[in-house]
């Protein structure tokens, strides 16, 4: 091979280098792009006992042996301030100035207590969740759907409905 064959192929070597290491710094935002972005805040309904362990008999006990329970599986808090948590018939609770810590759950009663970091209560003398068939569906502050849990026969369209099946009874 002659010194300007051998000169040349240098050159294409080291042409095809550079071009090779252009485009990888060319595709690096495309590869960052390809990494989870930022954890956002995930607020489920992870549990209901909707029936009351025991005699049905409207005791601040009873009432509150029936409960939804909300988690925030991701790492960062959720203000869930004006939150709300109905049933089918419009039975609404309205979270007031809760802060749900990331990884933890709130049990939310039926019946009357007092508020703490893991425990709301209702503050209801009645039932709310129904227990042949009723749905526990959870909005934010605007409204939004954000979960909901079904059980027993459904009275909008029969079937389990849409939650993640983890109803007690």
């Amino acid at each position: 091979m002659s010194a300007f064959a051998s000169l040349t192929a240098r050159r294409i070597a080291a042409a095809a280098l550079t071009a090779g290491a252009l485009v990888s710094v060319v595709t690096l935002p495309a590869s960052a792009a390809d990494h989870p972005r930022p954890e956002r805040s995930k607020v489920e309904i992870s549990d209901v006992q909707y029936d009351s362990p025991g005699r049905d008999d409207r005791s601040n006990r009873s009432l509150n042996r029936e409960w939804v329970e909300i988690t925030n599986t991701a790492r960062r808090a959720v203000n869930l301030d004006g939150w709300t948590l109905q049933d089918e018939d419009g039975r609404t609770y309205t979270f007031d100035h809760y802060r749900l810590e990331g990884r933890a759950t709130v049990r939310v009663h039926t019946g009357i207590g007092r508020d703490t970091g893991s425990d709301l209560y209702q503050d209801r003398r009645h039932y709310v969740w129904d227990n042949r068939s009723d749905t526990a569906t959870l909005r934010n502050d605007r409204g939004r759907f954000i979960d909901d849990e079904s059980w027993g026969h459904h009275r909008h369209g029969g079937g389990h409905g849409h939650g993640h099946g983890h109803g007690h009874r």
